[in-house]
C-alpha cells in the first residue's frame, strides 16, 4: 500500500491525475500476485484445479512412433537427423578400390586394409609373379581381389591402367597411388635418367592415373577418394640418405595432393597423402636393418619403426566416410619423426 499518495493529492491537488494512475497500477500488480499465488496453491496440490478428464490412449498406425506422430512432445535430441557408428563410417563394403604398387611392402599393406573393411580390390605392379602371391594371400582372407600387370611410369602405362581399372571394376571409388622408386646418389652426381625416371614413377604417373580415374569415373559420379603415398623425405632433407630425386618427387607429390584436392572438392572428391616414416620395405631396407634401423627407431620418440600394420588406420580413414571432411591433408605416419626439432 501507498499510504503516501493520499498525503501528495491533499497537499498537491495538481497531482490527482498521477495519483489516480498509480492507485490503478497497485490494484494491477494486486491482482496479479493473488493469481500467482492462486497458481502455486494448485500446482502443489498436484493439479490445475480442473477436473481432470480421461483421454483414451490414440492407437499408433504401423511403423510409426508417438514422437514421429507428435514431434512438438519429443525431446529435441531425438528430433536430430540419426547419425552413423563408427563402424559404419569406416565400412567399405559395396566400394570398388584400385591400389598401385599394391603386391608388397605399404602398398600390400594398404590394399590389405581396404579390403578386410569390405572395399573390392584391383591391385597393380610390374611384376605378374608378386601379383599373384598378393592375390592369394588376399583372396585367403575372404577378400575380393584382383590384379592386373602395369607399369604407371610412362603415359601409355598409366593409360592403360586406368583401362584395365574400369574394365574390371566397372567405376572406381578409391584410388591409392602407392607405386614408386627412388635412386641414391650424391646430388652432385646424381645421374640425370636415374633424376627422370624417379620423378616419371613417383610424380608425372601418379599425375596422369588420378586424372584418367577422375575424368573418366569420380567426377561422373560425384564421388571419389584419393590417397597419394608420400613421405617424410617431402618435408626435408636427410643426413642418412642421399637422394635428391626421391625427396624432390615427394615434396611434388605433397604440393600436388593439395592442388587436387582444391579442384576436385566440389565433385566430392577428397585428396589426401600419407607421408610414412622409415618402414620395414624393399626399398627402405638400407635404413630399416641393421645398426642404421636401430639408430633411427632410437631417435623416434616412438622408439621404433613401422609395421606391417602402421598404415592401416590412415589408410582406412582417408578412403571412408569417416574422413569424409578431411581433403588436401599430408598425415605423417612416422613414429613422431616430423616432430622432433632438436
Amino acid at each position: 500500500m501507498l499510504p503516501a499518495v493520499g498525503h501528495f493529492a491533499c497537499v498537491a491537488p495538481g497531482f490527482d491525475a498521477a495519483a489516480g494512475v498509480v492507485e490503478a497500477a497497485l490494484a494491477l500488480v494486486q491482482a496479479l500476485v493473488q493469481a500467482y499465488q492462486r497458481l502455486g496453491d494448485q500446482l502443489a496440490a498436484g493439479g490445475s484445479g480442473q477436473r481432470c478428464q480421461h483421454r483414451p490412449k490414440r492407437r499408433l498406425r504401423p511403423g510409426r512412433t508417438a514422437a514421429y506422430d507428435a514431434p512438438h512432445l519429443t525431446p529435441r535430441s531425438a528430433r536430430m537427423p540419426i547419425t552413423r557408428t563408427v563402424q559404419q563410417l569406416h565400412d567399405l563394403t559395396g566400394r570398388t578400390a584400385l591400389v598401385t604398387g599394391g603386391s608388397r611392402g605399404l602398398g600390400f599393406q594398404m590394399a590389405q586394409a581396404l579390403g578386410e573393411a569390405g572395399a573390392r580390390l584391383l591391385i597393380s605392379a610390374r611384376k605378374a609373379d608378386e601379383l599373384t602371391h598378393a592375390v592369394v594371400r588376399l583372396r585367403e582372407q575372404g577378400i575380393s581381389a584382383d590384379w592386373v600387370v602395369a607399369d604407371a611410369g610412362d603415359e601409355a602405362g598409366a593409360l592403360a591402367l586406368a583401362d584395365a581399372a574400369m574394365a574390371q571394376l566397372g567405376h572406381v571409388d578409391i584410388l591409392v597411388n602407392n607405386a614408386g622408386t627412388t635412386w641414391g646418389a650424391p646430388a652432385e652426381d646424381h645421374p640425370t635418367a636415374a633424376w627422370d625416371k624417379v620423378m616419371d614413377l613417383n610424380v608425372r604417373g601418379l599425375f596422369l592415373l588420378s586424372r584418367e580415374i577422375a575424368k573418366r569415373s569420380m567426377i561422373p559420379r560425384a564421388y571419389g577418394r584419393i590417397v597419394n603415398t608420400a613421405s617424410i623425405a617431402a618435408l626435408g632433407g636427410s643426413m642418412e640418405m642421399q637422394a635428391a630425386a626421391y625427396h624432390a618427387s615427394k615434396g611434388a607429390v605433397a604440393s600436388l595432393t593439395r592442388a587436387l584436392a582444391c579442384e576436385w572438392g566440389r565433385h566430392d572428391i577428397t585428396v589426401n597423402a600419407i607421408l610414412p616414416g622409415v618402414f620395414p620395405s624393399r626399398m627402405a631396407k638400407h635404413l630399416a636393418s641393421g645398426d642404421t634401423g636401430a639408430r633411427i627407431a632410437a631417435a623416434l620418440p616412438l622408439r621404433r619403426l613401422g609395421d606391417d600394420e602402421g598404415l592401416k588406420g590412415a589408410v582406412l580413414l582417408f578412403a571412408s566416410d569417416a574422413g569424409k571432411h578431411i581433403t588436401g591433408q599430408l598425415l605423417a605416419v612416422d613414429g613422431g619423426a616430423s616432430a622432433v626439432v632438436g
